[in-house]
Formats: structure tokens, sequence, C-alpha cells
């Protein structure tokens, strides 16, 4: 979609970014301790090794907070509105924060469980969104 806001994929974020476009959903794990984290970075958040290696993930999470935009940023995003931005805890523990999608905007709650589906931007730039379960 033209006008949105687009990450500039860097160093770090290349793999999960490529990953995206192929409707994988990545994930770092440190192969030191085991830790899995989001959003990519150069060494682990929990023990700082700076052996990461990457994980497909399940895709499954669960709504941790959520709220819904009635008004948005730009009129790009205003023509969505309203839409539910949320934090999503992936089962493999990592928070990442994105939309809910293709559901009744009331019966968003915390606690609900969603999953990936991926959503075309660009012809470069796919991104992860969740649908309830």
């Amino acid at each position: 979609m033209q006008g949105k806001i687009t990450p500039k994929p860097t160093v770090e974020t290349a793999p999960y970014w490529e990953a995206c476009r192929n409707h994988e959903l990545l994930i770092q794990q440190c192969s030191t301790c085991h830790h899995f984290q989001f959003y990519p970075r150069l060494m682990c958040t929990k023990c700082t090794n700076r052996k990461m290696q990457w994980k497909r993930a399940t895709g499954h999470g669960t709504v941790k907070s959520f709220t819904i935009v009635h008004r948005a940023i730009s009129k790009v995003y205003q023509m969505e509105a309203p839409y539910v931005v949320a934090l999503i805890q992936l089962e493999e523990g990592p928070t990442m924060m994105s939309n809910i999608i293709k559901c009744n905007l009331q019966a968003v709650e915390i606690g609900m469980k969603v999953k990936v589906e991926f959503e075309t931007w660009s012809e470069s730039m796919t991104v992860p969104q969740f649908t309830p379960v």
C-alpha cells in the first residue's frame, strides 16, 4: 500500500523481513541460554551472548493489551480506521506489536488467542498481522 510507514531493513532485521515476504514468522533464539527474543538484535537480551539463531515461530499468541484506533496518524491509516493495535505474546515468549485484522472490533479482548497472517504492503514489504483463532 502506498503511503504506509514501512521499516527499513537493517543487518539485524533483514532475515526477519525476508522470512515475512515468504510468509514465515522468525524470531531470534540465543544459542547459549536458549532465550527467545523479538525484535531482532545483535545480542541476547538475557545473557548478552552474540550468537543468535533464527527460529521459525508457531505464529500463535495471546493478546496482552490492545487499543482500537479511531483517529489515525495519517490519511492512509485513517482510511482503515477503526482498527486494532495489540501487544501479542507469542507462544515462544516474546511480545510483539501488531494489528488484529478480520474480526469484530468489539470482540477483541485480553487473553484472546490469535494466529499470524501476512499482509503485503509492497513488493519489498510484507508484514505480520494477527487474526482470532
